[in-house]
């Protein structure tokens, strides 16, 4: 395996890590407090730890406009992976889980085929194996309630979630080929105004307060750190690889809560880890 997508893989794996860690503290607060509370709060503190992370290595001297810049990409990533978000939220409201999580998660298939058809990314016939095994693998680790059916309504408020996170993927691709940090700045840059829209409304932070600090930090840190780490990825070697890579958070957020929260895993969802597992093992080695 060469070295650029050695990195590749590395990124796109601490990416998910990332992701699906802060998913599952994020999910577990969400018990005790609005949810739309909890992220607006951690995207707020995201936003603050990419500044500091902006002024620390000098990335504000990259191009935002432009042809190549990063603001506009940046901040559709950031109205898109909202709108992605909003579309969770009111699916996961329904009582489906089963059938929300695992279907938006499929939101990685949106930046795949941004780059097999523009920008001619192609795999190996063994890599493409170990993608697919992975993908699929991520999608079946979430749990999806196959046995009750795709109601309407969740179903399409996860194909929402999906394409809101799917196109802010690619966009995030897209201005990480200027800088991956800015990129990523822009976009809490954005959220940033939605939540303080969502704050002049509501006037309340629904009951968060200093005690829950620490772990909204992590939060909010992680989230951003994942992100960032995902776009570095992009510009490291194939965005096919880092795109699958990055969407395996659904594991580990399910591992936490198997091992913290006691939650049972269903056998659907032990198949799914040992195909990703088997994905990302091929993948490695080839």
């Amino acid at each position: 395996m060469c070295t650029l997508t050695v990195m590749t893989t590395i990124l796109a794996l601490l990416s998910s890590v990332l992701w699906g860690t802060a998913d599952y503290y994020g999910g577990k607060l969400s018990k005790s407090y609005p949810a739309i509370a909890v992220l607006g709060v951690t995207q707020a503190i995201g936003l603050v730890f990419g500044v500091l992370l902006a002024i620390v290595s000098g990335d504000f001297s990259a191009a935002a406009f432009g042809s190549n810049g990063y603001f506009l990409p940046g901040a559709m990533a950031g109205v898109l992976g909202y709108l992605g978000l909003i579309c969770l939220y009111a699916g996961l409201s329904t009582g489906r889980m089963g059938v929300v999580s695992p279907i938006s998660g499929l939101s990685a298939l949106i930046p795949v085929g941004y780059a097999f058809f523009f920008k001619g990314d192609r795999l190996s016939l063994i890599l493409s194996v170990g993608a697919a095994l992975a993908v699929v693998g991520a999608f079946l680790a979430s749990g999806p309630e196959l046995s009750h059916g795709l109601p309407i309504k969740p179903l399409l408020l996860a194909l929402g979630a999906a394409g809101g996170f799917g196109t802010a993927l690619t966009f995030m691709s897209i201005g990480s080929q200027t800088s991956a940090l800015m990129t990523m700045v822009m976009m809490r840059t954005t959220t940033l105004f939605v939540t303080l829209g969502i704050f002049a409304k509501y006037r309340t932070l629904g009951g968060l307060s200093f005690k829950q600090s620490p772990v909204l930090i992590f939060i909010g840190c992680a989230d951003f750190l994942a992100n960032l780490l995902l776009g570095v990825a992009t510009t490291k070697g194939n965005l096919t690889l880092a795109m699958v890579l990055g969407a395996l958070y659904p594991i580990f957020t399910a591992l936490l809560a198997f091992q913290f929260l006691h939650e049972r895993l269903h056998k659907v969802q032990y198949i799914g880890v040992a195909a990703a597992v088997a994905g990302v093992a091929i993948i490695s080695a080839f």
